[in-house]
């Protein structure tokens, strides 16, 4: 019985301490809507607006990769994920719609004279080489960036999800390195046409006839004509801003900022897009367009009368006394 009352003395000082000790509190921290531990902490508003970002605390070298947040990046998803889709939809589909109703109306341009049965070497074995580089990588290039652009929308809904996420990490990878490939093709391509395609005046007859594509003759043109030395033009300008902005973006942040790196890609994709729908009137052009015209990067080759049609200017520079060997005209094979 004496230990039952010695148990119950202990329990009770143990309750009287925990009492006075609670007593014993600051009245402050018995007041729960007196402190806000919140009230006096900066809002993400407020962060934006002075110091137009918010970065946080790293420990990697490279303090650009800090910013966890600023307006701009806003600003350039919403180009990247809705903008960007509305040109790149109104330009490619556009051309494709003109050319189609072109087609319809003009159909090819033949050769007038029909064919002569004897050809003209046009591009040499190394000029057809660097060509076809430059378009097959062209056309790699331009599937895979379509993709990071259009696919979720077209793609994800039909393939799935798992199967659209190994797609899209090969055309990542494919685009990434067969960019070299593309980019060595163009520089030897402008090394090698760069003087044959600077304008000259009879480029501007040729263009004030609109190149005999809406009836006429088409009007004497050196080796390329005004129509081909546009798309030369397009395809220097174009896939240098491309390779440029592309490398940028391939290896980043070497010698730019987190905006640099948003107006690269910007710059990147759009004229890309912009781009591909000028490629489809080349390649129009080079295929059911003229005939003919496929043959040249074919085997090398054209038919004389093709030449003296749509080249004349070129065809007589190439049938001059002491003409380059393996320049003369040969029978069709």
């Amino acid at each position: 019985m004496a230990k039952i009352f010695g148990y119950m003395r202990l329990i009770a000082g143990a309750l009287a301490l925990a009492f006075v000790v609670a007593t014993a509190m600051p009245a402050a921290a018995q007041q729960p809507n007196s402190v806000n531990p919140t009230a006096a902490s900066v809002k993400e508003q407020q962060l934006l607006q002075q110091l137009n970002k918010i970065e946080g605390r790293g420990t990697i070298p490279d303090v650009k990769s800090y910013t966890i947040e600023q307006p701009a990046g806003r600003e350039w998803r919403e180009f990247r994920t809705v903008t960007l889709k509305w040109i790149g939809g109104i330009a490619i589909l556009g051309i494709l719609a003109l050319l189609t109703i072109y087609y319809l109306w003009h159909g090819t341009m033949c050769i007038e004279s029909g064919r002569s049965g004897r050809k003209i070497l046009r591009f040499n074995v190394f000029e057809r080489f660097v060509h076809w580089l430059t378009g097959v990588t062209f056309v790699i290039l331009g599937l895979t960036g379509l993709n990071i652009t259009f696919g979720r929308s077209l793609l994800l809904p039909w393939m799935g999800a798992p199967a659209f996420s190994e797609w899209s990490e090969w055309t990542k990878f494919s685009h990434n390195y067969i960019s070299f490939a593309f980019t060595t093709g163009v520089v030897l391509m402008f090394l090698m046409w760069v003087v044959r395609n600077l304008p000259t005046r009879a480029d501007l007859e040729w263009f004030k006839a609109g190149g005999g594509m809406f009836g006429g003759e088409e009007p004497p043109a050196h080796k390329f004509n005004g129509g081909e030395k546009l798309i030369f033009w397009i395809s220097m300008i174009g896939g240098g801003a491309v390779i440029v902005t592309g490398f940028l973006l391939l290896f980043p942040f070497y010698g730019t900022t987190v905006s640099g790196m948003e107006l690269a890609q910007i710059v990147h994709s759009t004229v890309a897009l912009l781009y591909v729908a000028a490629m489809f009137v080349h390649i129009y052009m080079g295929t059911i367009g003229v005939e003919g015209a496929f043959e040249a990067m074919a085997d090398g080759n054209v038919d004389v009368n093709w030449a003296k049609e749509r080249h004349r200017l070129w065809y007589d520079e190439e049938m001059q006394p002491g003409a380059a060997p393996g320049q003369a005209m040969r029978p069709a094979e």
